[in-house]
């Protein structure tokens, strides 16, 4: 993996505890061979207990450290020894743990140095007169987990870059529009989790569920800490898509609407924001109401709605918003930007004052869609200045 995805999928773990080390005399045969992350390790002894100690033994006999390797499987069997005694032999898999620092925890500044974070001076962001306008950048379908395209690792470089890039855009729109609000919108799918087609992408997804959360968290993390200093008001938002669904049973959702890890990555990150109001009081975080899937956010003016996209049939967007907007408690009726994510390419379209507004996904691609349409993708955020209703800019952001 890439020191960068090693960083942010760091934890703290407790201290190794040394190996119980075997008598030379009993440990009959050794066996190991080592693939990249991945070591198999056989050895033979009169106890299971032996063949274990003796395992780690192989390990730092050549070179290996034991505690950064840990067993993912193992298979045993009987033998007969020489002597007519019974002996056991024990094939185990170990695979590389992923690195931490010295000491077991991964610093904050450890994090920000591993994630390339300089959040500029405030005091020299160039800001015109003029009504004011927000910022917005929309980001989602990260599906971070998955090994499609160029896989966790190419995800992750590309939405860091993004976020950056995004980040030195808002220096040049402010030549332009008097920007003091920045909105981040997280439109959903941002693990690949294990809940869908049934569970069918469990092979495709090497990452634990708690290691594609952690990214997500520490990728929110990266853009709070990237913006916050760059404007007097920050919001970050996000919605529930079907990828992030906490629980399903037989195919089905059997639990609120809301209950996602989409939304609960960026609670978590608040509640962190709040530890420090004296830095972050200015940073408001919003996610859907109870048993609720869309969220909206005022911008200079402008009533932004954010859905996953899983709502409505491709195409069926403006239908969709209309049903909505219909109902007696639902703020559709007022929103005058729909972000979504979902559908995996960039789509805007207008519908008189009305601006809709598809992202693309962070992940490369989608190896089932390619192998079904040939389509590859093209992935990417979309950074928008709004204002009253408006969208005059609407932009791509690739890496």
């Amino acid at each position: 993996m890439s020191e960068l995805l090693d960083g942010l999928l760091a934890k703290p773990v407790g201290p190794a505890v040394p190996a119980r080390t075997t008598d030379p005399d009993k440990d009959f045969t050794r066996q190991i061979e080592v693939k990249g992350d991945a070591a198999d390790v056989t050895v033979r002894a009169e106890t299971f207990e032996q063949t274990e100690s003796a395992a780690t033994d192989v390990l730092r006999g050549q070179g290996l450290d034991p505690a950064e390797w840990t067993v993912t499987g193992f298979r045993s069997s009987e033998w007969t020894m020489a002597n007519g005694d019974t002996g056991v032999s024990t094939r185990f898999s170990f695979a590389r743990c992923a690195s931490v620092t010295e000491g077991g925890g991964l610093p904050l500044d450890d994090l920000l140095a591993a994630i390339d974070s300089t959040p500029p001076d405030p005091v020299t962001m160039f800001v015109r007169d003029g009504e004011e306008h927000t910022f917005i950048v929309a980001l989602g379908d990260m599906q971070f987990g998955k090994i499609d395209g160029d896989g966790v690792e190419g995800t992750l470089a590309r939405t860091i870059a993004c976020l950056d890039k995004a980040a030195d855009l808002l220096a040049e729109y402010r030549l332009r529009f008097n920007i003091r609000h920045v909105h981040i919108p997280w439109l959903g799918d941002h693990i690949e989790g294990f809940v869908s087609q049934g569970g069918a992408n469990t092979w495709r997804t090497p990452l634990t569920l708690n290691e594609q959360i952690r990214l997500t968290r520490r990728v929110m993390l990266h853009a709070l800490l990237l913006f916050a200093p760059m404007c007097s008001r920050l919001t970050m938002a996000a919605v529930p898509g079907n990828h992030g669904e906490a629980v399903r049973l037989m195919g089905k959702g059997v639990t609120r609407y809301d209950d996602s890890h989409d939304t609960e990555s960026l609670i978590a990150v608040k509640d962190a924001a709040d530890l420090n109001p004296d830095r972050f009081g200015h940073v408001e975080f919003f996610v859907p109401d109870t048993d609720e899937l869309s969220v909206v956010v005022e911008c200079s003016g402008t009533v932004v709605a954010h859905v996953h996209g899983h709502q409505f049939r491709p195409g069926k967007h403006f239908e969709w918003w209309k049903g909505q907007a219909f109902g007696r408690k639902s703020a559709m009726h007022q929103a005058d930007v729909l972000l979504a994510g979902h559908l995996h390419h960039e789509f805007i379209e207008a519908d008189g004052p009305r601006t809709f507004i598809q992202v693309p996904s962070m992940e490369s691609e989608s190896t089932w869609f390619r192998h079904s349409k040939g389509a590859e993708g093209a992935p990417g955020l979309i950074v928008a200045v709004t204002n009253k209703g408006r969208v005059p800019v609407k932009e791509v952001v690739n890496a």
